[in-house]
């Protein structure tokens, strides 16, 4: 997943483009230093990282971010970090913002996010009702429990 980075959010700047990596174990997001340098960040202060090798002192940075499917989250804090196969980790200070959902459906998998929440999603209350429906005898031709608006036989009842 890409990311667009414009380091003075008041100001129109160039932006530049990395790849990232979204971590749900991660408390705080990270950038590398070819972030940093491409981007000509000002650090805005320091701060103590616990990371798997101890803790250390990095450089935080104010930038603002925008994902490739137009969602943009304005000033957020950074800490420069030493990152494996991307520029920038996406942690919990921004997925905790929105929705984020993995799905694998057919072989291809979509990932997707949105900031501000706007919906609960819980896939075990949709397997719930509709191991509910299949018990209560479900006919082909009603609406599918699961909410899709289709008619059972063209949704779960395959």
């Amino acid at each position: 997943m890409g990311v667009a980075f414009n380091p003075h959010y008041s100001s129109p700047t160039p932006q530049s483009d990395f790849d990232a990596i979204w971590d749900t174990g991660a408390s705080a997001s990270v950038i590398s230093k070819n972030v940093v340098q491409k981007c000509s960040l000002v650090p805005t202060g320091m701060v103590t990282v616990h990371t798997a090798s101890g803790p250390d002192v990095s450089n935080t940075y104010l930038v603002s971010i925008g994902l490739p499917n137009g969602v943009g989250i304005a000033s957020v804090r950074v800490t420069e970090g030493i990152l494996k196969g991307a520029d920038v980790l996406i942690g919990m200070d921004i997925i905790a913002m929105g929705d984020l959902a993995i799905t694998n459906f057919d072989g291809k998998t979509v990932f997707s996010y949105r900031t501000p929440s706007m919906g609960k999603i819980d896939f075990v209350e949709e397997i719930n009702r509709i191991s509910q429906a299949r018990m209560s005898k479900t006919g082909r031709n009603d609406p599918c429990p699961c909410g899709s608006g289709k008619k059972y036989k063209k949704c779960h009842g395959r």
